[in-house]
């Protein structure tokens, strides 16, 4: 091949009637009329090709311009699906291949609507829907359209309709089924529940579920957002959640616990139904630091955050103001932090803000002559900077954030932090201000008091014990012996339990299920049979056989015996490994480990419940407005 270099820049013309897609890298001059001499495009190198043969010209770009050569070759497979590795077959274009007569009539028919695309594409736009609550209406948005036309022409996009009375109630219908196998397999479970108004201020009551396999997986389901207009008394919620109970074919008996917040109505039916209530320990650490506050100088500096906060909330010009000082101090680009009262540990967020950015702010406020009367003052900043290091966005709030989990172990949690408030977070220090130590002792004292109600109390030791990582680390020694007798009480209750049969599945969630395995025939005993040794488990060190009630003591001794685990171990894997070796505390371990320590599921349930009656969707009624809440929180 013989190249020389062109300093020329003029714009270079296309070989005539070319048929490679090479030429699109290689061209003419205007003055060469008769196209004799080629040029690179790239390069400008003139390059030598008899006759029109392309072999040169790929020659030059796999060796020059490799980039260009792998474009070049992937245009090339593309271009001839026909004749691949001949040059002259094709067009000019990148659209050389010729499209079968059979083929152009395929591409302009629609799919039938009984095809499998056509579900799989309605399907996954129902799943979008749901899963990521978008109104329904987008199905009609011009935008929607276009794209769905440019992903696939020949699928047709239902109308919202379809989707709102058939699409969507189909998938509820589905998935419910498979929530109803799942929980027709539960043997105990722990719930939360809780009380919340639309932004049509319709009264909404949820029902979640929590429940560990047999594979030691900690399940969480939304059961229902059902509408509620009755009066909230503590005997119609009573009645209203036995009736969701009902619905999903779940026995009272084989709940553990309900956790919910302090409520009197929620209180009275939880006790009206006889059911074990934990109080959400997220409301009662929110409740403790506000009664903490009840003092005349904390509350005249927050008076005076909320001050701030809302004159740099309603003027873009003070926030204007605050970004240039906050360039020139050096602090963060934090915007201030607004107090929402129904939000744990807002008000601390809050006061953090408002300290990390004082400087800032006074700097503002006192260019503004108006806004002078709103600088803090040191005794203000003394207050906020006491209540900041005993009730701060850290640790306090931080241990809520961390008991509030719904897919991990969280209520054999809360006597050890308990026990970290006392002795280290909340424990009064020397260089802590009158204030400071009022607060802490005001929040232990009310801590203290509601967690050491008698049931509270034995719920969390039971709770704490079966947690291979605590035990009865943080249990009082007084109280040891009589967490292992309840411990045995209910393991022998339970071997009784297991003899009942499980409820099971019906209609949909039958069919979910799959087919009931035939029950094995009874073998004949064999003579060998009876010679058979009896288990070691079960065998006195004289040999004598052990009562079950023996047999539980020597597994709970053997269990609190092993080896410690570290406090960043999953409880569940541990369980998962050594349920073999101590199968009576397992399954109670199973039993108490699901309980949430917050009822923060449902108030995850509310929160999808506002994205979805927004003020652009207020008039969904109640029943979609459940079906829609179940499917986003459980696909």
């Amino acid at each position: 091949m013989d190249e020389e270099n062109v300093t020329d820049k003029e714009e270079l013309l296309p070989k005539r009637g070319a048929m490679s897609v090479v030429w699109k890298y290689f061209g003419f001059k205007k003055s060469d009329v008769d196209q004799t001499t080629i040029i690179c495009k790239c390069c400008r190198a003139k390059v030598v090709a008899a006759g029109g043969n392309t072999s040169n010209l790929l020659h030059h770009l796999r060796h020059k311009h490799v980039l260009e050569y792998e474009e070049c070759m992937k245009l090339r497979s593309a271009s001839s699906s026909t004749s691949a590795g001949n040059d002259k077959v094709g067009t000019a274009t990148q659209n050389s291949t010729q499209t079968s007569l059979k083929d152009a009539f395929t591409k302009g028919t629609a799919y039938d609507k009984k095809s499998k695309r056509w579900n799989d594409i309605t399907n996954a736009i129902t799943f979008h829907l749901a899963k990521d609550m978008v109104p329904l209406n987008t199905v009609e948005k011009v935008g929607f359209k276009e794209m769905i036309k440019v992903l696939d022409p020949r699928y047709v996009l239902p109308s919202r309709n379809y989707f709102s009375r058939t699409a969507i109630p189909n998938l509820y219908q589905k998935h419910r089924a498979k929530v109803e196998a799942d929980l027709a397999t539960v043997r105990h479970f722990s719930a939360t529940t809780d009380l919340w108004s639309s932004r049509s201020m319709e009264p909404y009551l949820s029902l979640t579920v929590h429940f560990i396999s047999d594979d030691w997986v900690l399940h969480s389901h939304c059961l229902q957002t059902s509408f509620f207009p009755d009066d909230h008394t503590g005997e119609l919620l009573a009645a209203g959640l036995q009736e969701a109970l009902d619905s999903w074919g779940l026995s009272e008996h084989r709940l553990v616990a309900i956790t919910t917040d302090s409520g009197a109505n929620i209180i009275k039916a939880i006790e009206l139904n006889n059911w074990t209530r934990l109080q959400c320990f997220g409301h009662r650490l929110h409740l403790a630091i506000e009664r903490a506050m009840k003092d005349d100088r904390i509350q005249r500096a927050v008076g005076v955050c909320k001050k701030i906060v809302a004159a740099f909330s309603y003027s873009w010009k003070k926030r204007r103001d605050l970004a240039k000082v906050q360039d020139e101090l050096g602090l963060p680009k934090h915007q201030l932090t607004t107090e929402t009262p129904t939000r744990w540990g807002s008000r601390q967020m809050m006061i953090q803000r408002v300290l990390e950015q004082e400087r800032a702010i006074n700097q503002v406020l006192t260019a503004d002559k108006k806004s002078r009367h709103l600088i803090l003052r040191w005794q203000d900043v003394e207050v906020l900077e006491a209540v900041n290091k005993v009730c701060g966005v850290e640790p306090t709030p931080g241990h809520t954030d961390a008991l509030s989990g719904e897919h991990y172990v969280s209520v054999s949690y809360v006597k050890p932090v308990l026990h970290l408030f006392n002795t280290t977070i909340l424990a009064e220090e020397d260089d802590n201000t009158e204030l400071a130590r009022d607060v802490k002792r005001n929040i232990l004292a009310y801590l203290n008091e509601k967690y050491s109600e008698a049931d509270t109390d034995d719920l969390l030791d039971i709770a704490s014990f079966l947690d291979p990582r605590f035990r009865t680390t943080y249990t009082k020694k007084e109280n040891v012996e009589h967490v292992i007798s309840r411990a045995v009480e209910e393991i022998k209750s339970l071997k009784d339990q297991q003899q009942d049969p499980l409820p099971g599945p019906s209609g949909a969630a039958a069919a979910a299920a799959g087919p009931v395995a035939p029950p094995e025939e009874k073998r004949k005993k064999s003579l060998s049979s009876f010679f058979k040794k009896q288990s070691t488990s079960s065998m006195g060190c004289s040999g004598e056989t052990l009562s079950e009630e023996e047999n539980i003591k020597m597994e709970l001794r053997a269990y609190l015996q092993t080896t410690e685990v570290d406090s960043d171990a999953d409880p569940l894997q541990w369980w998962r490994c050594y349920q073999a070796n101590f199968p009576r505390v397992a399954k109670l371990a199973q039993q108490y480990l699901c309980i949430p320590a917050t009822s923060a599921p449902s108030e995850r349930v509310f929160s999808t419940g506002g994205n979805i009656v927004t003020c652009h969707r207020a008039a969904l009624k109640p029943d979609t407005v459940d079906r829609l809440v179940f499917l986003a929180q459980n696909l």
